[in-house]
């Protein structure tokens, strides 16, 4: 089933282009990145796909249902964690996460106490008086609370340092385990990496591909570095780029299958080689460039 799924998806603002044309389809239990630079459309999306902001076209559903009427059954499904953090002062951490506990039939037992030992946050202080950092802290339980089925984090990790960023991430895996789906949106290209399986890139409010992960990796550039006992006269494959000897040492991009690329390698008398897989950074910049 498909928890999240949008068709043409668009919002303008005025004259300006927010989101445009977006299609996704999100299954239930994946952790999903969504990746872009600060102002490509991210949170425009999130927003839209809650309800909060209105389509100028397209449909987004959320577990089967279409968000247009804003079911009331789809709220208590669903954690947010947005980018920024505003809370009312005069309320303690533990008041405001008692209410929002409130609002929901199933919140176990003493959670408040144990996340908030996790995230070391004074549960006991005034909001007026925590860091960008510990509101941050506050939202992540928040929500989680009330064990959502879908958890839509939306640049989840600013503000954390990162032993709070590690501790976060474990907590995320464990709610994967337990079958929540997972929307990760950020510009932090390694986090993508590491929680997702699968990403979408977002480019001025449009999608530019939805790959998985490794998909991602084996498609891009590798480089390697060939060491020989002497330089000598080689039949390159199909996919060698700009090679370039150094005395007995060999330089070279390569675009293909790995496996042909280590076929090449077993028939050639080498004494070492280096082979660079590229990072999230060098592809996503692919896609910019």
């Amino acid at each position: 089933m498909n928890v999240i799924e949008t068709d043409g998806l668009s919002k303008n603002y005025g004259q300006d282009v927010g989101i445009k044309n977006i299609n996704l389809e999100i299954k239930k239990g994946e952790v999903f990145g969504f990746i872009g630079p600060n102002g490509a459309g991210k949170s425009t999306f999130i927003r839209t796909l809650l309800g909060l902001l209105i389509p100028t076209s397209g449909t987004a559903n959320l577990f089967g249902q279409s968000i247009e009427n804003k079911p009331e059954n789809l709220r208590k499904k669903i954690g947010y964690l947005p980018s920024e953090v505003n809370y009312y002062d005069g309320m303690s951490s533990r008041e405001l996460l008692e209410y929002h506990a409130g609002f929901y039939d199933h919140v176990e037992q003493g959670k408040i106490e144990a996340l908030g030992e996790l995230f070391e946050l004074d549960l006991n202080r005034k909001i007026e008086e925590l860091s960008f950092g510990n509101k941050k802290k506050c939202a992540i339980i928040q929500s989680v609370l009330h064990n959502p089925e879908l958890l839509i984090l939306d640049e989840p990790t600013s503000g954390l340092d990162p032993l709070m960023q590690n501790r976060f991430f474990e907590l995320l895996e464990e709610e994967n385990k337990k079958g929540t789906t997972i929307f990760f949106s950020s510009h932090i290209l390694a986090e993508i990496q590491r929680m997702c399986s699968r990403a979408a890139i977002i480019r001025k409010g449009e999608i530019s591909a939805v790959e998985d992960i490794q998909s991602l990796l084996e498609k891009q550039m590798k480089k390697a570095r060939f060491i020989f006992t002497a330089q000598k006269e080689l039949a390159f494959i199909e996919g060698v780029q700009n090679p370039l000897w150094t005395n007995n040492k060999l330089t070279f991009d390569y675009i293909g299958p790995v496996k042909d690329l280590i076929k090449w390698m077993n028939d050639l008398d080498l004494k070492d080689a280096v082979l660079e897989e590229p990072d999230l950074e060098t592809i996503f910049m692919n896609y910019y460039q």
